[in-house]
C-alpha cells in the first residue's frame, strides 16, 4: 500500500496485481470445483480412463501400474474434488484479503493456495497422471495441456504474490 500526497491510501500495483491474479485463480478452481460437484460424471470418466490406463500403449512394462478398481478411481476422483474446493476457499480468502488490504496476510493464505494449486497440478496431473499413469500416450484422455497452463498462470501468481513490496515512501510535503 502506498500514500498519495493528498494522505490518501490506495494499492499498489505489486498488491493489486496480486490480488488479481489470485482472484482469477479462485475464481478459475471454484467454477472448476463446482463443475466437477454438479457434472460429478464427465470428469468421473477422465478419472477413470486415466488410472486404468486403458486409452494408453498397454506396455506391459507399465500397465501393472493400471488402478482398475472402479471404488478407488472414484475415492481418487472425491479427493481431488475435495483439494479442488478446499484451494478455492483458501484463494477466496486470499484474495478477500488483498482486497482489504491486509497485505501479509493475503500474501501467506494466497501462497498456500496457489501451492495448492501446484500440487494439484504439477504433481498429480503431470507427475502422477502423465508420467505414472502414462497419460501423455493418450490421444483422448490427456490433460497435460490444460494442467501445463494452470501451472504458468499459477506459477506467474506466486512470484508476483511473493515480490518484495517497496518500502512506503514519505508523502511529499
Amino acid at each position: 500500500m502506498t500514500t498519495t500526497p493528498t494522505g490518501n491510501s490506495r494499492h499498489s500495483s505489486l498488491s493489486l496485481a496480486a490480488g488479481v491474479l489470485t482472484g482469477i485463480l479462485a475464481l478459475y478452481i471454484a467454477l472448476v470445483a463446482l463443475g466437477n460437484i454438479t457434472d460429478f460424471g464427465t470428469n468421473q470418466q477422465f478419472v477413470r480412463h486415466v488410472l486404468a490406463m486403458d486409452t494408453t500403449f498397454k506396455d506391459d512394462n507399465l500397465m501393472w501400474r493400471a488402478i482398475t478398481s472402479k471404488g478407488l478411481q472414484d475415492t481418487a476422483y472425491v479427493a481431488i474434488i475435495v483439494w479442488e474446493t478446499v484451494a478455492a476457499v483458501v484463494l477466496i480468502w486470499g484474495t478477500y484479503l488483498w482486497a482489504r488490504r491486509h497485505t501479509d496476510l493475503a500474501r501467506r493464505i494466497s501462497t498456500y493456495g496457489l501451492l495448492m494449486l501446484l500440487l494439484l497440478f504439477g504433481a498429480g496431473f503431470i507427475a502422477i497422471g502423465g508420467e505414472w499413469f502414462s497419460m501423455w500416450q493418450s490421444k483422448t484422455w490427456n490433460g497435460l495441456e490444460a494442467a501445463t497452463r494452470i501451472i504458468v498462470l499459477t506459477g506467474v501468481a506466486l512470484v508476483v504474490n511473493l515480490l518484495p513490496a517497496r518500502p512506503q515512501q514519505e508523502a511529499a510535503s
